[in-house]
């Protein structure tokens, strides 16, 4: 099969990703063989690949946004069967066994396997998921609509919950790309207030699109104190200006799994008053079993670019550019 691995990490523009061919993956007991027809461009891919997130594999290859077909199941599979369409997301397996398995948080696992950093994923023609872990996808998702989803939609919707907006609440968005443009519908439909700031102007004019009631400059201050944030950028530098944007009692929920430095924080000026700071950590087969319904439901509509699957170098160099509005999708 034909795929993109990393094989020294590096700047997105010194090429760390290789194209070429590897051996077909076969798939073990209780797993399934997909052919990936569609893989979503995620920041974490980027992050992977620039060497932000240490690979955990040799030559890992990326991608953990995958919708693709079951060309064959290993024994004991189940749930899906060979023509069934499936999605396979970040969190690709748990131990089951400790103490965060046991108690239904099984982001928070000791020993977790995830797609595209510690087992190959999507920026190829083929790839093995462990059964209990691909998703079924609603029929009135395309390929290249569900793809983001996997993620940007998942994530989104974990770091709305952990972003604790109440009822009719402010919410306020810093970065505008794939996840964030999902989680502004969301909000939406739960009848919150968006208020976006963003660098990218393309991006702020999604969010005027997407009904933000404010748009302006990652660093502009809302006009309204805010009873929640989301921080999708992975800039520490934005958590304080974020925190102090809330209102008494407001929480911020930082969504990347990778953010530079935090600057220090005033305490009177940006936790007093009962503030609260939250990390987001994957998400459970739960979150995402809610999310789809969810999804359908709205129903979330993704903005996204198509890239050949051979193009994503260049995907990626655009998302480090920021010249992507919405997602990137790479079609197989």
């Amino acid at each position: 099969m034909r795929a993109w691995w990393v094989h020294s990490p590096g700047p997105i523009a010194t090429g760390p990703l290789v194209w070429g061919e590897r051996p077909d993956p076969e798939p073990g007991r209780r797993e399934l063989l997909v052919s990936v027809r569609t893989s979503g461009v995620c920041r974490t891919d980027l992050h992977l690949a620039e060497g932000d997130l240490a690979p955990r594999m040799p030559d890992v290859i990326p991608g953990h946004e995958v919708v693709g077909i079951v060309i064959d199941a290993g024994e004991g599979c189940v749930r899906f069967h060979p023509g069934d369409r499936v999605g396979v997301a970040w969190l690709g397996g748990t131990c089951g066994k400790c103490q965060y398995c046991q108690r239904g948080e099984e982001n928070l696992c000791l020993s977790p396997t995830f797609t595209g950093w510690d087992r190959d994923g999507g920026y190829a023609e083929k790839l093995t998921v462990a059964e209990d872990f691909a998703y079924a996808i609603p029929e009135q998702f395309s390929d290249e609509q569900a793809a983001p989803l996997l993620c940007s939609g998942i994530i989104g919707y974990r770091a709305l919950k952990r972003a604790a907006v109440p009822p009719g609440g402010r919410l306020g968005i810093y970065g505008f790309g794939g996840s964030a443009h999902l989680t502004a519908q969301m909000a939406r439909h739960q009848s919150a207030s968006v208020y976006v700031m963003t660098r990218s102007e393309s991006a702020r004019s999604l969010a005027r699109q997407l009904g933000a009631v404010f748009v302006g400059d990652s660093y502009d201050s809302p006009p309204d104190p805010l009873d929640s944030a989301i921080l999708f950028a992975p800039v520490g530098d934005l958590v304080p200006v974020a925190l102090r944007a809330l209102g008494r009692g407001g929480t911020l929920a930082i969504a990347g799994i990778h953010l530079s430095d935090i600057p220090s924080l005033n305490y009177s000026a940006d936790l007093f008053y009962e503030r609260q700071l939250r990390s987001v950590t994957a998400n459970t087969r739960s979150d995402g079993k809610e999310f789809w319904s969810l999804a359908a439901e709205i129903p979330l509509t993704p903005t996204t670019t198509a890239y050949p699957l051979a193009k994503a170098d260049r995907a990626l160099q655009d998302l480090a550019g920021d010249r992507i509005t919405g997602a990137a999708v790479l079609k197989a």
